[in-house]
């Protein structure tokens, strides 16, 4: 039995007892929310998540497109792997690197790809 975290994401079907999973362990998310494509799942129980942001740029009235990369935990119940869209939490820092979290999954960029 997953425990509520605190926002409307679906729970995952698979149990795991990971102490830092926030659904089946004490993990606390809070604060910021993205979603990304995880770009890297060689790291044991670490994905990394690449993230698009558009900017307005005044001066030449136009947007530009930029991405950063971040590390975020992946729980076993979860189990993001490369290619998969998913959203991620703030966190308590777990690593030098890793403050968030893996809390959903919501698809595949292979499907979006194919259905264009």
């Amino acid at each position: 039995m997953a425990k509520n975290i605190g926002i409307n994401v679906k729970a995952p079907e698979n149990e795991c007892n990971d102490k830092n999973c926030p659904f089946h362990g004490n993990l606390p998310v809070r604060g910021q929310s993205f979603i990304g494509v995880v770009v890297s799942d060689k790291a044991s129980k670490t994905v990394i998540i690449k993230r698009e942001i558009i900017k307005y740029l005044k001066k030449y009235e136009r947007y530009e497109r930029r991405s950063s990369k971040l590390a975020a935990h992946n729980p076993p119940c979860i189990h993001a792997r490369v290619g998969d869209i998913v959203r991620v939490m703030e966190c308590r820092p777990i690593s030098k690197t890793k403050s968030f979290v893996v809390v959903e999954k919501l698809g595949r960029i292979d499907e979006i790809k194919g259905e264009e």
